[in-house]
């Protein structure tokens, strides 16, 4: 089982900064010995829950009746939006047992699904309940899965995750002529971030000090993607030449001055996770105002041909379920 939920993890940071407003889910369905028969994601809102996907491509390849196991990221939803509910779709099927990774942190439906399918007669189980050592892992796993989607159905605004990149001393001014001073590898990382979120904040400062592109390179992004860039700039400095860039770049550019009404809008635009590309003085701006959520650092190593130190920092507040 802890396998079949590895797998389903995998299917769903796939899609990462794909699905929103909707949050990413990964399913995969087990035969009655554990025999994996489908695999799926939520690919992007408006489109199969992963659940849905999963019984799809089990009826296509003539294995419905053979479903025993669902184990789900995400409780199963029981209301009707713009797809059918899950819970329903789970129950067309055979499956007798489900495992689920974390209640949906909506507050009007946690457990709801959960309790749907109990009462249908299935046996019912959280992750944390697997008697087996990376349970708790698998919970975690899950829970920070879906943390954008829970601070968005709580507070109303999106997941804050600052990238920070240091070099060796500490410092965040690249050298001349250059606009980094990470490794490849961090690169990748970093890019990996972008193509998470749906939004990026940066400052002025750093626009007219690099003319950052923002578009996601080193790593494949999700196809048709457009993302907001939301530039915090107090004094107008944003050349208009620059917007009309970013505009045909993909990105939804816009100027704005307070940090607090710009986490209003991003979160009423249905943004799950921003992603703060900025100098030290944005980069601080949001950490000493305690909107920030997680930071990913990367540091430097001293010594030539060493690895860039990676540090996730998590808020405390944000860390709570």
């Amino acid at each position: 089982m802890a396998d079949a939920f590895r797998l389903a993890l995998e299917e769903a940071h796939t899609f990462v900064g794909a699905t929103a407003p909707n949050p990413p889910v990964g399913c995969v369905l087990l035969d009655a010995v554990g025999e994996v028969l489908a695999k799926a994601a939520h690919v992007r809102a408006g489109q199969p829950h992963a659940e849905a996907a999963a019984i799809a491509a089990c009826r296509a390849a003539g294995l419905v009746e053979r479903i025993h196991t669902a184990v789900v990221t995400l409780e199963p939803c029981s209301h009707t939006g713009r797809t059918p509910p899950c819970t329903e779709a789970l129950l067309s099927t055979p499956v007798r047992a489900v495992w689920i990774g974390a209640l949906d942190p909506h507050p009007r439906a946690p457990g709801v699904g959960f309790a749907r399918l109990g009462q249908a007669g299935l046996a019912v189980a959280m992750i944390s309940e697997l008697d087996h050592p990376d349970a708790p892992e698998l919970a975690r796993a899950a829970g920070r899965l879906i943390a954008p989607f829970a601070k968005l159905s709580r507070t109303g605004r999106p997941w804050v995750l600052v990238k920070t990149a240091l070099d060796v001393r500490s410092g965040m001014i690249p050298p001349p002529v250059a606009k980094t001073f990470t490794s490849p590898q961090s690169l990748a990382h970093a890019h990996r971030l972008r193509r998470g979120c749906e939004a990026i904040i940066t400052g002025s400062g750093t626009v007219l000090a690099d003319d950052p592109t923002f578009t996601v390179r080193h790593v494949a992004d999700h196809p048709g993607r457009r993302r907001r860039l939301a530039i915090l700039d107090r004094r107008g400095r944003t050349p208009g030449a620059y917007l009309d860039a970013a505009a045909a770049r993909g990105l939804d550019a816009s100027l704005h001055t307070d940090i607090p009404a710009l986490l209003d809008k991003l979160g009423a635009a249905g943004v799950l996770s921003a992603l703060v590309e900025a100098g030290p003085t944005v980069r601080q701006a949001f950490l000493d105002a305690e909107l920030w959520d997680e930071e990913v650092v990367f540091q430097r190593s001293a010594l030539p041909g060493d690895p860039d130190r990676v540090e996730v920092r998590t808020r405390l507040a944000s860390a709570q379920p």
